[in-house]
């Protein structure tokens, strides 16, 4: 009975922190992609401080959380939890989704092949340094859940890119060189430690994103 009443009282938070239609707004921009409060502060023009009365809200909620940049370390990231992601928001219509990390030697090619697997929407993926080869990491991790990077070539962005895509960068480091115009997926790179853990932390991590991302992009 408590953890039935411990539930019931999860869930009233959550309905009164989205009560609020700029808390609302802010789930939606995170529904997106990763954002930080420079930037949520930039597209809902409102205070610092008022910004950061709402984040405490959504926080507490169980809504969102947040984590250091990998890439200048300085800045932080806030992110939406499993707990936001029933909320409905509005869909959005791309030709072609592009994901971006550095390297395109990992996260950048699973979210381009699992993207592949649960949308007829095209995809495809780039780096802004691109290794020499897949990590074999990714190819294994890839080819434990049934998909297949083994001829997967990393690409120089600008010979992949088109006007009109989806750009989602899905590393810090590219999300800060490329600039805030496109969406951010702050996934840690598994390549820093290179364990099979890692990879399988990555995998897991792109895999829940698109599966709540793809269901709202449609084909323009």
């Amino acid at each position: 009975m408590t953890s039935e009443l411990d539930d019931l009282h999860a869930r009233a938070a959550r309905h009164a922190a989205l009560g609020d239609p700029t808390r609302l707004r802010i789930i939606d921009l995170l529904r997106l992609g990763d954002r930080s409060p420079s930037e949520l502060q930039h597209r809902l023009d409102i205070s610092s401080n008022l910004l950061a009365h709402h984040l405490g809200v959504l926080a507490e909620a169980g809504l969102t959380s947040r984590s250091r940049s990998e890439g200048d370390r300085r800045r932080s990231y806030l992110h939406l939890m499993s707990a936001a992601t029933d909320v409905v928001g509005a869909p959005i219509s791309v030709r072609r989704v592009l994901f971006v990390c550095t390297a395109n030697s990992a996260r950048s090619q699973l979210a381009e092949h699992l993207w592949r697997d649960r949308s007829d929407i095209p995809a495809a993926s780039a780096g802004t340094v691109p290794a020499e080869r897949v990590a074999p990491g990714a190819v294994r991790v890839a080819a434990a859940h049934g998909l297949d990077l083994s001829h997967a070539v990393p690409r120089l962005i600008d010979e992949v890119a088109h006007d009109d895509d989806l750009r989602i960068a899905v590393c810090d480091n590219a999300h800060e060189l490329l600039g805030d115009g496109d969406l951010h997926w702050s996934v840690p790179d598994p390549a820093a430690s290179g364990t099979d853990r890692a990879f399988e932390a990555a995998f897991t991590d792109l895999r829940r994103r698109i599966d709540v991302f793809a269901p709202f992009v449609t084909a323009a």
